[in-house]
């Protein structure tokens, strides 16, 4: 394949590690949480360590959807009037530029349109579903654990900073 404007094209089995390299990885540090295993770069890149050569993956991942209220018609039509809201204001800054009228009353008068039709829009989309799901809910990837991972031949100097990091964390001297 010929060479695009950023180079050849790589499979995503080919970029481990930096891009372009195709070193072996080898596992460094396995910690319960993200902040963990930040905390383990850091105190890699601190010691001057080749950062550059180390990533963190989030294994075992698994979607997590926190409900966080019933969804009634009325809040269905009260979301789509604050996301009609914003999309009148943008439309009304853009009237507003090139109007020779009062911008603050085209402003206030497209806002006031947006969340009219939001309202409305939000309102029908929510009896559309039917009661398939009368609730609102946020939802998020988490990880069971993270493992920091290095290139190869640098594996064994990172792992050697990340004892020391561990003697340093439980206390000991």
């Amino acid at each position: 394949m010929p060479p695009g404007p950023a180079g050849v094209p790589q499979l995503p089995a080919q970029t481990l590690g930096q891009a372009g390299n195709t070193a072996a990885t080898v596992v460094v540090g396995s910690y319960a949480d993200y902040a963990l295993a930040q905390k383990a770069v850091d105190y890699l890149s601190d010691n001057k360590f080749p950062v550059e050569r180390t990533s963190i993956v989030g294994t075992d991942l698994r979607l997590v959807e926190n409900v966080l209220g019933r969804l009634t018609t009325a809040r269905a039509a009260a979301a789509g009037a604050a996301s009609g809201a914003w999309f009148g204001l943008f439309i009304g800054v853009l009237f507003g530029l090139f109007s020779n009228s009062n911008w603050f009353a085209v402003i206030l008068t497209t806002v006031i349109i947006g969340a009219i039709w939001g309202a409305v829009f939000g309102a029908i989309a929510h009896a559309a579903t039917g009661g398939r799901r009368d609730f609102s809910s946020r939802s998020s990837l988490q990880a069971a654990q993270y493992a920091v991972l290095a290139d190869a031949e640098v594996a064994d100097e990172a792992r050697t900073l990340l004892v020391r990091l561990n003697w340093q964390a439980s206390g000991a001297q």
